[in-house]
């Protein structure tokens, strides 16, 4: 998974803003980095209709912040092994790639959403704020691992 993701992630260039993906059935996590890649923060989770109608919401977002590409949370089995909803995510990956016309990289995303939940519970987040915050947050948890790995592998 770590070198599908690096040589997807070369297509992103060594600079530029990302925008982190959380694809689930309901929703859409949304987080971003800036240029630098240093730190990604959550930025909104779209209830999800028609694609088309969420690649637009999408688009919007990274033009506002000029990404240059799409990281996606794959959700892999705990065995490390892809099942029907890693293939949707494909799936989908490859429609927005199609219609955003920006490269997109997969990170593994297992237990991205129960790290996030753990840590709103300690910050002592209600459930209904919780609800509202998981999405966006597990992107951001996604795309920081993944432009942690960037960074790591750029200072090599």
């Amino acid at each position: 998974m770590a070198m599908e993701f690096e040589q997807e992630a070369e297509a992103f260039g060594m600079s530029g803003a990302l925008l982190g993906l959380d694809l689930g059935e309901k929703t859409i996590g949304v987080a971003s980095c800036p240029p630098d890649r240093v730190v990604a923060t959550p930025v909104e989770t779209i209830r999800r209709g028609k694609l088309t109608k969420d690649a637009e919401r999408l688009a919007m977002l990274a033009a506002e912040r000029a990404a240059v590409g799409l990281v996606i949370g794959l959700p892999l089995n705990m065995s490390g092994e892809e099942g029907p909803r890693a293939q949707s995510t494909r799936a989908i990956a490859g429609h927005l790639r199609r219609l955003l016309s920006l490269p997109v990289a997969f990170w593994d995303e297992r237990l991205s959403t129960a790290a996030i939940e753990r840590d709103l519970i300690a910050l002592d987040v209600s459930r209904v704020r919780r609800a509202e915050q998981i999405d966006a947050s597990a992107a951001a948890f996604i795309l920081q691992g993944a432009i942690d790995r960037l960074r790591s592998r750029s200072a090599v």
